[in-house]
């Protein structure tokens, strides 16, 4: 795999007969430079345990395998475990595995997690690793240009998604990817994303949690209504208490949920009683 390219990529796949299913967001990166870069941004050291999202015909991995102890590479589709395991023969510190990430045990100790996700399974994704109980230390994604931008977002922009990763995690965006480095040659260019989660998450508690998303997901209801009307109905408060409950928390009743950061949404949910 040290020369990667779209030629390449199309010789292996068609020496088993095995072709990109667009139903499940299969699209390779063919630039080693753009792989090298996605290696060495999730900081992999030696002792490192690298999870890899989606693994196609092992392009990534490879670059992963230079830097990580060892790199577990996952992938569902079962026709592209054959040509996987031919283009990562001469790797030791790599093992496949043929199976669903949303169904995959973590480690125990210290892992990092890197992939191209589609766009079906990101939230599913960041959902799994940053809800686990030891989740990882670092993640790396490339994602839709368009949902990274929205997982960055700050207030006044805020979404139901940016709110929840950043309750857990620092997102950045480390770098843009054309559609043109891609093959075949998605709709949409991508942005290679870094999660950071934090190593001590305040109110970290199931209780805490589940209050948390409840009251946020209730903010959201309708984005474009304000928070006192959303909060009321969907909690199913009067709103003189929920117009208590913000002003407490230093937010206007008459804000909408993109406008609230999550330091002043953790105020509700310590406030407010539901």
């Amino acid at each position: 795999m040290d020369e990667l390219n779209t030629k390449k990529i199309k010789e292996i796949l068609d020496s088993y007969s095995v072709y990109p299913k667009k139903s499940l967001g299969q699209n390779f990166i063919t630039e080693k430079d753009i792989l090298e870069k996605i290696a060495q941004a999730a900081l992999p050291l030696e002792k490192d345990i690298v999870i890899e999202i989606g693994a196609g015909i092992g392009t990534l991995t490879s670059a992963l395998s230079k830097y990580a102890k060892h790199v577990y590479a996952v992938e569902k589709d079962r026709q592209l475990i054959p040509p996987l395991k031919d283009a990562l023969k001469d790797k030791p510190n790599i093992t496949i595995l043929n199976e669903d990430i949303l169904e995959l045990k973590v480690p125990a100790k210290n892992y990092k997690v890197v992939g191209n996700l589609p766009y079906y399974i990101t939230s599913a994704i960041f959902r799994k690793f940053l809800e686990e109980e030891n989740p990882p230390a670092l993640m790396v994604f490339t994602v839709q240009k368009e949902v990274a931008q929205r997982i960055v977002a700050k207030p006044p922009r805020m979404n139901l998604l940016a709110s929840s990763v950043q309750f857990y995690a620092t997102p950045e965006i480390l770098r843009n990817i054309p559609k043109n480095y891609f093959w075949p040659v998605p709709q949409v260019n991508s942005s290679v994303l870094r999660i950071t989660p934090f190593s001590s998450p305040e109110n970290s508690s199931v209780e805490f949690r589940k209050k948390f998303f409840k009251i946020l997901s209730s903010g959201f209801s309708h984005p474009r209504k304000q928070l006192v009307n959303n909060l009321s109905r969907e909690l199913q408060k009067e709103k003189k208490e929920i117009k208590h409950i913000l002003e407490e928390s230093g937010i206007s009743p008459q804000q909408r949920a993109e406008t609230v950061s999550i330091k002043s949404w953790t105020k509700v949910v310590k406030n407010l009683r539901i």
